[in-house]
């Protein structure tokens, strides 16, 4: 199911657009009427230093993919295409400057006119504002278990995650069983309360904690004993299994029914 909508999604003009953008210096370089019009050669061949640039390319995408934590292939593509786009810039360049100003001005264009597809999808995600909006709402019902994200909007991952957290949310909340987000990159104090680093290098966005009685009880990824960071993938099957989401919900779903068999609706 999953294959099937990210092929529906690639039909999007975003995905479209830069996976051509992407690929757009091989395509000219192997198809002999683009080569030929664009180079001046009946047959381009890459040369020595074009290939170790697109060998390079090829490493840092595996790499940074995965950092991103990236589980489907509209992920991939999301994470890879600014770095493909960076070498296909590198590569006009080298091959004419005008060339390379020319690509600069669609790479500027697509930014502006052609953003990244949002989920649009429903959602029972409750945002805190503020420093202490999470401190604050923790403190005034210690009844409800909160499983709360810290996030920053810049980071590939946290995108990647958006739309996984959005169906949970919707799948498990209750009156009782909430899901919340802190933005940390427009709150650093809430992420320096809950430890949860902002920098562009930290490995901690996204954070998943889940709060019980107003205290945290688990969190992902978590540091081991030694105080390494233990990686984590967020996808749905991950989050339902290390945070036990199915007998949460159950937990928390008869303490809702408890509370109505002992204060009972008046007529």
């Amino acid at each position: 199911m999953s294959f099937k909508h990210d092929l529906i999604l690639l039909i999007r003009p975003y995905y479209l657009f830069n996976i051509f953008i992407s690929l757009s210096y091989i395509i000219a370089k192997r198809l002999p009427i683009l080569c030929f019009f664009i180079f001046g050669e009946v047959e381009c061949e890459l040369d020595g230093r074009e290939t170790e640039i697109l060998f390079f390319l090829l490493i840092v995408i595996m790499i940074r993919t995965r950092k991103a934590g990236s589980v489907t292939m509209i992920n991939y593509l999301s994470s890879s295409f600014i770095y493909t786009k960076i070498a296909n810039m590198i590569l006009w360049f080298y091959a004419d400057v005008r060339l390379g100003l020319v690509f600069v001005v669609i790479f500027v264009l697509t930014g502006l006119f052609l953003p990244e597809p949002t989920y649009s999808g429903p959602e029972n995600v409750i945002y805190f504002r503020g420093p202490t909006g999470l401190d604050e709402e923790l403190a005034r019902d210690k009844r409800v278990t909160w499983l709360v994200a810290f996030y920053a909007v810049w980071n590939p991952a946290c995108v990647n995650f958006a739309p996984v957290f959005s169906k949970l949310s919707n799948e498990y909340s209750l009156s009782n069983l909430k899901f919340g987000k802190v933005d940390v990159g427009r709150f650093p104090e809430a992420g320096k309360t809950y430890h949860v680093s902002d920098s562009s290098m930290s490995k901690q966005l996204p954070t998943l904690i889940l709060f019980k009685d107003g205290k945290e009880v688990l969190r992902r990824p978590h540091a081991d004993t030694k105080g390494k960071l233990q990686k984590f993938l967020f996808s749905d099957e991950n989050i339902k299994a290390a945070f036990d989401l199915n007998n949460l919900f159950s937990e928390c779903k008869g303490k809702v029914k408890n509370m109505k068999s002992i204060h009972p609706k008046k007529d």
